[in-house]
C-alpha cells in the first residue's frame, strides 16, 4: 500500500479490513475509522495533539485496576455511556428509562430476602425504597432480580473504600410473586468523581465540576425481559442539572422524603424512626 495519500487514506483503510469476518464489527470498524479520520481531517489535527491524546489513553490505563476504570469515566465524562442508554431506550419506549451503570458495580453480591435492611449502622438519614416491578404491558413481573449499590455517607462506595465492612450498602434480593420489592438503607449522598486521573483532568479543562447528584443504581433482570440498568435521584438535590457524567433522567428523578403512614411503620418496626418512603415502579420491556 505505497500509494496513500491524503484524499485516498481514509477509502484505503478501511478497505484493509474487508477480511473482517463477523459483519457487525465490519461494520463498526468502518465507521470508525471513517469518523475518526474525518475528525482528524476536520480539525487539523497536528502531531502534537495526536501525542497529547494517545499520552491522555496511556495515562488512563495506567491508573485503572480491578477496582478502577477509567476509560469508563471517560466514556461518562464525554457522555457517550449516556448516549448508548438513551439509544437502548429508544427501543424500548415504555419501558423505565436505563442511565448508568457507572465504574462501582461488582458482580455476584450477596442474595438478601425482599425487604432487606441494608442500613447496618451506617449514617445518614434513614430510607425505605419500595415499589412494583411491572412489564409494559401492565402485569407482574414475579421474582425479578434487583442488584442495588449506593455510596455511604462519606461519598465513598464500599469497593473504593477498604474501612466499609464487606458488601456495605449493596445487595441482591427478588421481588415477590407480585412483582413487588422493597428494601431499607441510608440517603446516598452527592459525590465528586475521581478527579486525580485524566478523567478530572479532561473535567477541569472543560471548565466543569466533578459533582455527581445523590443517587442509588439498580440493575433489574428477569426471565423474558430486558436487563434494565439504572438509577433513581432524589428531586431536591442541588446538582441535577449539573451531573459531571449526564446520568440524570427527568423521570428517574423522585421524592425522597414522604412521611410513611400508619400501616408502613407498623410494617417496618426494626427501622429507627423517623424514616422516609421512597416510592419507585419499574417498567421492564419484553425481549
Amino acid at each position: 500500500m505505497r500509494d496513500l495519500t491524503y484524499d485516498n487514506i481514509t477509502e484505503r483503510i478501511i478497505q484493509a479490513y474487508d477480511g473482517t469476518e463477523d459483519a457487525r464489527l465490519k461494520h463498526l470498524l468502518t465507521l470508525l475509522i471513517g469518523k475518526l479520520h474525518e475528525f482528524a481531517k476536520e480539525a487539523e489535527l497536528s502531531q502534537g495533539e495526536w501525542l497529547t491524546a494517545v499520552e491522555f489513553l496511556r495515562r488512563a490505563g495506567d491508573i485503572s485496576d480491578a477496582q478502577r476504570n477509567e476509560f469508563i469515566l471517560l466514556s461518562d465524562l464525554f457522555g457517550l455511556s449516556s448516549l448508548v442508554d438513551l439509544i437502548a431506550g429508544r427501543q424500548a419506549a415504555d419501558a423505565t428509562e436505563p442511565s448508568l451503570l457507572g465504574p462501582f458495580h461488582v458482580d455476584g453480591t450477596p442474595e438478601r430476602a425482599n425487604g432487606a435492611d441494608l442500613i447496618c449502622g451506617n449514617d445518614g438519614a434513614r430510607i425505605v425504597v419500595g415499589g412494583g416491578i411491572t412489564s409494559t404491558d401492565g402485569g407482574a413481573v414475579a421474582d425479578a432480580r434487583l442488584e442495588i449499590w449506593q455510596n455511604a455517607a462519606n461519598g465513598r462506595y464500599v469497593n473504593e473504600d477498604p474501612e466499609q465492612p464487606t458488601d456495605n450498602l449493596r445487595c441482591t434480593l427478588r421481588a415477590g410473586d407480585d412483582g413487588r420489592y422493597c428494601f431499607s438503607t441510608v440517603k446516598p449522598v452527592p459525590y465528586r468523581v475521581p478527579g486525580d486521573g485524566p478523567g478530572g483532568e479532561l473535567v477541569r479543562a472543560g471548565g466543569r465540576d466533578t459533582w455527581r447528584p445523590a443517587h442509588i443504581h439498580v440493575r433489574i433482570t428477569a426471565p423474558g425481559h430486558r436487563p434494565l440498568v439504572t438509577e433513581i435521584f432524589d428531586t431536591t438535590d442541588p446538582y441535577l442539572e449539573s451531573d459531571a457524567v449526564f446520568g440524570v433522567r427527568e423521570s428517574l428523578a423522585v421524592p425522597f422524603d414522604r412521611t410513611p403512614t400508619d400501616a408502613e411503620l407498623s410494617r417496618h418496626p426494626d427501622i429507627e424512626r423517623p424514616f422516609n418512603m421512597v416510592d419507585v415502579d419499574f417498567v421492564l420491556a419484553p425481549t
